[in-house]
C-alpha cells in the first residue's frame, strides 16, 4: 500500500484573469478549487494512474471538510486527524495564456501537542513492512522541524519505506533519519551542501555528498531539464519529455507519484524515474491544477533518455 501524509493541506483556489494590473481591481474570468498539499497531489495523481493510496493528514473546519468530501468523490481513501483550527486556503492568480502566475500560500493553523500525538498514533496503526509512505510539504505551526525525522525513523524501523519531499530545516533534519528516498530540487540541494549554483557545478561527487548525509536514494529535480538519480552504486541524469507547458504547479508532486508507483512494484530507481518524469510532464501540460492521465504518461515515457 502507498500512504501519503499531508500535515499542512490546503484548498487550492485558482483564479484566471486577463492580465496583471497592480493597484487596481481585477476580475476573474474563471475559478477552480482543488485539494492542495503535496501528499494530496500525490494521491490525486496515483488515482489518475489507477493506483490505490491512503491519504492521511490534518484537516479542520469547513475548508477541511470540503477537502475530505472532494477526495472522497475521487474514491481516494482518507484517514484524517481532526484539528480545532481551520485548514488553510492557497490562492493562485494566472494570467490569460498562462504567461505569468502569482501563488500565495497561507501559513495554516496551529497544531496542538494532542493533535500531533493523535496523528502519530494513526501512522503507527498503519505501519506494515514493504509499504511506501510519502511525507510531503511544509510543516504547520506547532510542529517542530524534526517531526518528519521522527516519522521516518518509525516508518523505516517497521520495514516500510519513507519518501521525503519537503524543504528547509525539515528537509535537513529529515534526511539524517535515512529515508528510503529524498527528492530535493537543485536549489534545495545547494542549500543542503552550503554551495552556490556555480560551486555546485564545479564540485565533483556532490550527489554522493548528499547521500552521505543519510538518504538511501536520491532524486534531484532539474526542472524542465529532467532529473538526476543517485545511490551508492550509480549517478545518472534523465531528460524530460518535450511538452507545451500550461501550468507547472503540482508537476513535482506528480513526479513523486510516478516514482513511488513504480518503486512499489519492485522496480529500480532507474526504471522508476522515467515514469516519474512522464507524470510530472503530463501534469505540467494540463490547464489549471488538473493532473496528467495514464495515457499521457505512457506516451511521454517513450521520449525519455
Amino acid at each position: 500500500m502507498i500512504y501519503t501524509l499531508t500535515l499542512n493541506p490546503a484548498a487550492d483556489l485558482e483564479l484566471q484573469i486577463d492580465e496583471f494590473a497592480f493597484d487596481s481591481v481585477s476580475r476573474a474570468n474563471s475559478s477552480r478549487l482543488d485539494c492542495g498539499g503535496k501528499g494530496f497531489n500525490v494521491s490525486r495523481m496515483l488515482n489518475n494512474l489507477g493506483v490505490e493510496s491512503i491519504a492521511l493528514g490534518f484537516i479542520g473546519g469547513f475548508t477541511g471538510q470540503r477537502l475530505a468530501s472532494e477526495l472522497g468523490k475521487m474514491n481516494i481513501q482518507c484517514q484524517f486527524t481532526q484539528i480545532a483550527g481551520e485548514t488553510r486556503t492557497n490562492v493562485t492568480v494566472v494570467e490569460a495564456g498562462n504567461k505569468r502566475h502569482i501563488k500565495v500560500n497561507e501559513a495554516g493553523p496551529n497544531i496542538s501537542p494532542e493533535e500531533l500525538s493523535n496523528l502519530v498514533e494513526q501512522v503507527k496503526q498503519n505501519l506494515n513492512a514493504g509499504d511506501w509512505w510519502v511525507l510531503g510539504g511544509s510543516l504547520p505551526k506547532g510542529v517542530s522541524a524534526s517531526f518528519y525525522a521522527e516519522l521516518i525513523t518509525l516508518i523505516e524501523n517497521a520495514g516500510a519505506h519513507a519518501v521525503l519531499d519537503t524543504s528547509g530545516e525539515a528537509l535537513r533534519e529529515g534526511i539524517l533519519a535515512q529515508p528510503s528516498l529524498v527528492k530535493p530540487n537543485l536549489e534545495e540541494a545547494q542549500e543542503l551542501l552550503g554551495l552556490s549554483s556555480e560551486e555546485l557545478t564545479q564540485t565533483q561527487g556532490w550527489t554522493q555528498a548528499l547521500l552521505a548525509m543519510g538518504p538511501k536514494n536520491l532524486v534531484v529535480s532539474l526542472g524542465k531539464k529532467g532529473a538526476m538519480i543517485a545511490d551508492e552504486h550509480q549517478c545518472a541524469e534523465f531528460t524530460s519529455p518535450t511538452i507545451v507547458e500550461a501550468n507547472p504547479i503540482g508537476a513535482g508532486d506528480s513526479m513523486v507519484a510516478g516514482l513511488v508507483w513504480r518503486l512499489s512494484l519492485g522496480e529500480s530507481l532507474s526504471q522508476a524515474l522515467p515514469y516519474g518524469l512522464a507524470c510530472g510532464a503530463a501534469s505540467a501540460s494540463r490547464q489549471g491544477t488538473d493532473l496528467g492521465s495514464l495515457e499521457q504518461v505512457e506516451q511521454l515515457r517513450k521520449q525519455i533518455n
